[in-house]
Parts: C-alpha cells; sequence; structure tokens
C-alpha cells in the first residue's frame, strides 16, 4: 500500500480539524471535502452539506457498498487544555476536535475509496461524507439516501479500534405527563400530579425487558429527567417525565413504546421512532472475512447513522469510542495507516451478492 494514502489522509484531516464543523454548520469542511475528491479526477456530488462520489463504472446489476462517514463535530467542552482547532501532532497522535469522532474514519475511508476505484470490483462502491450525524439531523443522512443508488451494505467508519460492530442500540426519547389539580398545599386541596406519577416511575425503574440480545445485552429504560411544581405552597398540577430509551436489535421503538403505555397511567409520546436499533448477520460476507483476520464482532451500545439505514450496515473504524466527545480528543496517526491498510484487505474482491441481507434495501 502506497504511503501517500496514510500522508494524504493526515493533511486532509489536519485541515478538517482546523475548520469548524459544528452540527448544521458544515459548509466549510463539506467544500475542503469537495476539492480533495474532485482533486483525484473522481465525480463529486454535493446536497446541502452532504458529499459523496461514485466510483466509475457503476452497474446497476451489481451490489453497492457505501463507505460512509460523518463529517460534523459536536461543540468542543469547556475542559479542553489546547485549542481544538490547532491539529498539533505530538508523537503518535493528532490532537483535534472530530480527529476521533469521525475524522479519522472519514478520511481513511475516502482513501480506501480511491483506491478500490482504481481497480475492478465485484461491486458498485459509494463514499458519503454525510452532515448532520451527531444531532440525527434532517438534512444529513436522511436527506442524501434517497439521492443515492439503492445500497446493499454499508461501512461506517466510527471509531471502534477497527473491530466490528455488528449490532448497535437505537435511541428513544419518550415524554410523559400527569395531570393532576392544583391547589392551595396548606389545606391539603388538588390532585398532586407528582403523586400520580410515583407508581408510573416504580414500574419504570423496575421494569425489565424479557428479550436479551447476547450482542447487546437488554433494552434499557432509564427517567433522566422530572419537572413538577412552581412553588412550596401550591398542589403542583402538572409532572413531567423524560424517558431515554435503548432498544437492542430484539425491539423495535414502536413495540417498546407500546408496552410502556400499556403499563402507566400517565400520557406518553415518543418524540420520534427513527432512530432504530441495527444489525448485520454474522454470515454476511464482510463479517466472515472480518472474523478470518482476527476481528471479533460486537455489539455498541452507541449510536450512529446506521439507526437510519434500512439495509445491513457495519461500523468499524479507527480510534477508540472511549475519546470521543472529549476533551483533548485524538487520533493515532498509526492508527489511521492501519486502518486504510485493514480496509483495503477487508474490501477488495469481496463479494456481496452472496449476502441473504439485501433485500433490506429494497
Amino acid at each position: 500500500m502506497p504511503n501517500c494514502y496514510s500522508e494524504n489522509a493526515v493533511a486532509l484531516l489536519r485541515k478538517l480539524i482546523a475548520t469548524p464543523s459544528v452540527s448544521r454548520e458544515e459548509g466549510c469542511a463539506a467544500d475542503l471535502l469537495e476539492g480533495a475528491i474532485s482533486s483525484t479526477g473522481l465525480s463529486c456530488r454535493r446536497d446541502k452539506n452532504n458529499v459523496w462520489s461514485i466510483a466509475p463504472g457503476y452497474d446497476p446489476s451489481r451490489p453497492t457498498l457505501l463507505l460512509n462517514a460523518h463529517v460534523d463535530t459536536v461543540r468542543p467542552v469547556s475542559s479542553w487544555t489546547r485549542s481544538p482547532f490547532s491539529a498539533d501532532i505530538e508523537g503518535d497522535r493528532l490532537y483535534g476536535l472530530g480527529s476521533n469522532d469521525c475524522g479519522g474514519g472519514l478520511v481513511s475511508l475516502l482513501q480506501v475509496f480511491i483506491h478500490l476505484s482504481q481497480m475492478q470490483q465485484p461491486y458498485n462502491l459509494i463514499y458519503l461524507a454525510s452532515a448532520e450525524e451527531e444531532v440525527s439531523g434532517a438534512n444529513g443522512l436522511s436527506h442524501v439516501l434517497p439521492l443515492l443508488p439503492r445500497i446493499d451494505m454499508a461501512l461506517v467508519g466510527e471509531p471502534t479500534g477497527m473491530q466490528p460492530a455488528v449490532a448497535e442500540k437505537g435511541l428513544m426519547v419518550v415524554d410523559m405527563v400527569a395531570h393532576g389539580k392544583s391547589g392551595h398545599a396548606a389545606r391539603g386541596e388538588g390532585v398532586n400530579a407528582l403523586y400520580l406519577m410515583l407508581d408510573d416511575l416504580l414500574w419504570l425503574r423496575d421494569h425489565r425487558f424479557e428479550k436479551v440480545s447476547p450482542l447487546l445485552g437488554p433494552t434499557l429504560l432509564n427517567v433522566t429527567v422530572l419537572n413538577a411544581g412552581t412553588q412550596h405552597n401550591v398542589v403542583p398540577d402538572t409532572c413531567t417525565a423524560v424517558i431515554d430509551v435503548r432498544t437492542n436489535e430484539l425491539y423495535t421503538n414502536e413495540e417498546v413504546f407500546d408496552i410502556i403505555r400499556s403499563h402507566v397511567r400517565s400520557e406518553v409520546k415518543a418524540r420520534s421512532f427513527r432512530l432504530k436499533s441495527s444489525s448485520i448477520s454474522l454470515d454476511h460476507p464482510v463479517v466472515r472475512r472480518c472474523v478470518a483476520m482476527g476481528k471479533q464482532p460486537f455489539g455498541s451500545p452507541t449510536l450512529s447513522d446506521q439507526a437510519l439505514m434500512p439495509f445491513p450496515s457495519l461500523k468499524m473504524g479507527p480510534g477508540e469510542s472511549s475519546r470521543s466527545h472529549s476533551a483533548d480528543e485524538f487520533i493515532c496517526l498509526s492508527e489511521i495507516e492501519n486502518a486504510i491498510e485493514q480496509y483495503i484487505r477487508l474490501l477488495d474482491g469481496v463479494k456481496l451478492e452472496n449476502s441473504e441481507e439485501s433485500e433490506g434495501s429494497e
């Protein structure tokens, strides 16, 4: 593998780090990626802040592999000890906001795309740098997918230490409201909405979902926000709670919502059902090749754009999830070099047409 791939990846990543790209403000970073792809002579398309390229020789009769990573970042936390945008290199470490999540995967997959585009593969290949991943925004992946050809499988470059995440938990946020009646606390008047909600809170605390995933464990419910009352001498007429739900691949968000609704007396409303749990068969050709390379499939508790993909997807990228969204975030230069090498070894010549999951994209 030419050394220029990792050198080009690091050079582009340093430019991206120096270009703030907080979710919904990724325009300048998208400009950089658009220029980087176009400079190679490959075709490049853009819609809003999503940038993609389809490798030459596209044939609709072949399966299509999508290489995807996101260009946006979270806002830097206040505890950074260096500039989040300085892209400093110290030894093997490249520091900067988004370097690990998921700039390393973004630039590594681009170099892999450039390399694989130069040779005939038994599949079509698309590279997509998507926007608004950190906020699951409407102008990110869900906006751009209808503009792409049918996808049979995606490789998502989130940081996993280059181990294959074959399942990922979904997310659903549920708002719960108990309605009482206000009254003077001194006279014990009214109906206390906080007391009405107590039984519901206890059920949420104690409930255990029957189906436990060997990869992702149980589906989890956590009440994370609770509000009631305005002053000490007024019985509250409303109590609100927010429930954070993390679904495994054995339940849909809709199924979990129906279970909650059937067991609580309070009013419940899901903010969205769209961030679903995802999984890919261990018999998928790409997963089998991962195993043959000595990699260990695992289930990921963290959310990515896989939740919006209606086709099989695998999450695997350089860096470590524990570094994401943290002060002094970094990626190792050796991790980028290794990722490019490992991706090419994994994908070169793999036969996607054997996948039993490809019907999910139809």
